[in-house]
């Protein structure tokens, strides 16, 4: 018991000296296991937020928009991929994490059980739904966790691509013809108050969100980020000439930010429950990707313990 005291110290001291916790350091069950449904579920969105663009490789307007979106959905799974190595130096198995996800054990962002629609969605998931992510990753460059701060780098990196990416989509639809502007707004209408709610609750209906800032896994809280992104992202929409759909919206001089209305936690739960439009689908379509690749798992396994097999062999013969 004296030893864990010595060690939780350690620990603490470490946490406000600003230095990082790396996988082979003594840290709290509590604080192992925060990381790794945090992780674990921003994994999960990379990989099932590559589902809704997909929608759109084989139908994109130009050869151009076509290879930049097979890029981007292409960074989306490397995403997951750095995401899911850091949970298992937490000492997690990326098959029981990816087991959680198809039994609706883990979550993933609400905002990825949406349809989209028409061409202008990726425009707008582009500027709206990276831009918030970005929001809320950037802080986590510099999350206490070691390897879950130098996944972050990359991925913001690649990220802010991605928004100017869908902000330049919007830009062109916006000044192109009467009906392409129409789809840019229709897409602003429908995909605004759900990348506000990307944010999560606000910090006092948060569960994790208090403890997770005391141990500087996230650097700001929820209602800030929202705060901030919105104050970032309406006036790129007045440039593009596009209306934010939100009549409570307005300036507020003395805290020289934006009041906007309230949001609709109803509809954010109901989705986060699996009552999404597209929750089953999304589900469905990891599940499926799972099973059709079980053949190629087995063959990489099979040929990994040969591979291994003959070295052993070698080096007995040495």
């Amino acid at each position: 018991m004296e030893k864990e005291k010595d060690l939780q110290k350690e620990f603490d001291a470490k946490i406000d000296a600003e230095t990082k916790i790396e996988p082979r350091d003594w840290m709290p069950d509590a604080y192992r296991k925060n990381l790794i449904r945090q992780i674990s579920q921003h994994a999960h969105s990379e990989v099932v937020g590559m589902l809704p663009e997909a929608n759109w490789i084989t139908r994109a307007p130009s050869l151009r928009r076509k290879v930049a979106l097979l890029a981007k959905v292409q960074d989306e799974a490397g995403h997951g991929l750095y995401l899911y190595s850091a949970t298992e130096t937490l000492g997690a198995k990326r098959e029981d994490t990816v087991d959680d996800l198809h039994r609706g054990k883990a979550k993933y962002s609400n905002i990825f059980n949406y349809p989209t629609v028409t061409w202008a969605d990726i425009g707008a998931i582009g500027w709206l739904v990276d831009g918030a992510a970005i929001q809320n990753q950037v802080m986590l460059t510099r999350t206490s966790y070691g390897p879950y701060s130098r996944a972050m780098v990359r991925i913001c990196k690649e990220e802010s691509f991605h928004q100017r990416q869908g902000y330049e989509i919007m830009l062109t639809l916006a000044n192109g013809t009467e009906a392409q502007k129409e789809m840019a707004q229709d897409a602003l209408n429908r995909w605004w108050w759900p990348s506000l709610m990307m944010f999560g609750p606000s910090d006092k209906d948060s569960p994790h969100s208090q403890q997770s800032m005391a141990w500087k896994i996230k650097r700001q809280s929820n209602d800030e980020l929202r705060q901030e992104f919105i104050d970032k992202t309406v006036p790129q929409a007045e440039y593009l000439g596009l209306t934010i759909p939100d009549p409570d919206l307005k300036w507020n001089e003395e805290r020289e930010s934006y009041d906007f209305g309230p949001i609709n936690w109803d509809e954010f739960f109901n989705v986060i429950k699996g009552n999404g439009p597209m929750n089953k689908e999304r589900l469905k379509a990891r599940k499926d990707a799972k099973d059709n690749g079980a053949w190629v798992r087995e063959a990489a396994n099979a040929y990994a313990k040969k591979k291994r097999k003959r070295e052993a062999g070698k080096q007995s013969a040495a």
